[in-house]
């Protein structure tokens, strides 16, 4: 059973509708879920008192789209183009992946999103070359302890006939039942990257298995983000629950088209400037009315904690040329990284926020001197905290970092088993 928790004398930063500081306050968790937020909650008799007095308490990050699996080949890819990236990456090292290496990556991946106070991922896998492979994905999602839609990329042989099989296989066996803090994703390949053809067998499979669909589309160049953009209209498909990772070349009457479609985007701020994908259209998507999240994508190109992120969207958005983007303020960036990446990764109603009712997924942050002295919260967190701040994380309810330090894995022996998979994969 999970215990009951009373976060004390924080200062309290809400995100729902927008982000505001409380002020001092307590939260307390009661079975998993928020029940109260504010000053003077008296403490239940079994609860576990957390003192947050000097510190800030927040609702935990959200990662809208990172590949997880490829936490044992950071910093493979720096100083790269996207195609540097695909044929170093996807190219080489992808096809040496075991499905022991997976399960290192994958875990290893998801305890640094923990680590720095990500609580809330979806994980865009495309490392599924085999059942063994998708199998060892999801039991690290599971042991990890984090929140994870997983985003099922089939990565086998034998067309749209093999990916239906196997992915009715992974919904019928993981997720047809309540999962807990797991649900799955389609992660579409079509229609610009795998074409047309896979694009009509993934979404329509999609909508068979009651999916939402995560797909990289709209960066790579305007052309091509137009064509796509027709085709799932065209195909009547464009209405169906749809991420857009990367969206930076839709113009703003097709982030219109996607807002009106009821679609979200996703975009990865870092890669997308270090990459060369594009500017990231934060600013522009989001005017439009489109839901936009933060994510890291890559390790082996970028950071992979949401503090280098949001300051990644913050300022390159408001650096846009004619100060085109000095509208985007630090509560944007906080909000892209708590309640709208909710929003994106379709779990809104239940995280995100600490509006009573929701699952516990908090963040607790200590005050050092990189953020001591801060007249505003909301920008401390964006602007001037970093991993070190990271005090306590609660996912559910449940305690997986305490005073700065994660419990519940082995991390030396994960880490471990991670530095020889990764001398594996890279070996010349």
């Amino acid at each position: 059973m999970t215990p009951t928790v009373l976060l004390r004398n924080g200062v309290v930063i809400d995100t729902a509708p927008a982000p505001t500081v409380l002020g001092k306050a307590d939260v307390l968790v009661e079975d998993g879920r928020i029940a109260a937020v504010g000053p003077g909650l008296a403490a239940p008799p079994d609860a576990e008192v957390v003192e947050a007095a000097g510190k800030l308490v927040l609702p935990g990050f959200v990662d809208t789209h990172r590949h997880t699996w490829q936490a044992g080949i950071r910093a493979t890819v720096p100083d790269g183009t996207l195609p540097a990236y695909l044929e170093r990456v996807l190219g080489e090292l992808a096809p040496r992946y075991r499905p022991d290496d997976v399960y290192a990556g994958t875990l290893a991946g998801v305890l640094e999103c923990l680590d720095s106070g990500i609580t809330t991922l979806v994980d865009w896998s495309h490392i599924q070359l085999s059942p063994g492979h998708t199998d060892a994905n999801v039991e690290a999602l599971r042991a990890s302890g984090i929140r994870a839609v997983f985003g099922y990329c089939y990565g086998g042989d034998g067309g749209p006939g093999a990916l239906a099989a196997e992915t009715r296989r992974v919904r019928g066996e993981y997720f047809d039942a309540p999962a807990g803090t797991l649900t799955m994703a389609m992660a579409a390949l079509g229609p610009e990257i795998a074409g047309e053809e896979r694009a009509l067998a993934e979404w329509r499979l999609a909508r068979d298995l009651g999916l939402p669909v995560t797909v990289h589309m709209g960066g790579h160049g305007p052309e091509s983000a137009a064509r796509g953009l027709a085709f799932l209209a065209d195909a009547g498909l464009l209405k169906h629950p749809t991420t857009y990772v990367h969206a930076n070349h839709y113009t703003g009457e097709e982030f219109e088209r996607i807002a009106g479609s009821g679609g979200t985007v996703s975009v990865a701020p870092a890669i997308e400037a270090a990459l060369g994908i594009g500017p990231p259209p934060t600013g522009r998507a989001r005017n439009a009315g489109v839901p936009t999240g933060l994510g890291a994508d890559t390790v082996a190109s970028g950071p992979g904690d949401m503090f280098s992120i949001m300051r990644a969207a913050y300022f390159l958005e408001r650096g846009r040329p004619g100060g085109a983007g000095l509208g985007f303020t630090a509560a944007d960036a906080l909000r892209m990284a708590t309640i709208e990446g909710a929003e994106v990764a379709g779990l809104a109603d239940v995280t995100g926020s600490l509006t009573p009712g929701k699952h516990a997924d908090i963040l607790v942050l200590s005050v050092d001197t990189g953020t001591a002295a801060a007249h505003d919260p909301i920008a401390a967190v964006v602007l001037s905290a970093d991993t070190r701040n990271v005090d306590t994380v609660l996912v559910g309810g449940r305690v997986v970092k305490r005073g700065g330090v994660l419990g519940g894995h082995d991390v030396p022996a994960l880490l471990d088993s991670l530095s020889e998979s990764a001398a594996r994969l890279t070996r010349r």
